[in-house]
């Protein structure tokens, strides 16, 4: 499931909760995919810092590495 089908029914589910409530089955597919969303979102932010430098006065670059 691409990421576009997956918010997508997470609206519908969304819509659907605010009408007239979601099933079991129904909050436990919800949970999934806010978990896929979630880790995709995670994901792309983890690969745009690897790919970030700071750039020092100097002219210097220096990764952005984790935090301790």
């Amino acid at each position: 499931m691409d990421m576009d089908q997956v918010i997508k029914r997470i609206n519908e589910l969304a819509a659907k909760a605010k009408k007239e409530g979601l099933t079991p089955e129904e909050l436990t597919e919800r949970d999934k995919l806010r978990r896929i969303y979630i880790d995709s979102v995670k994901a792309s932010l983890v690969g745009h810092l690897e790919n970030t430098y700071i750039v020092r006065p100097d002219g210097t670059k220096e990764k952005v590495g984790k935090k301790n």
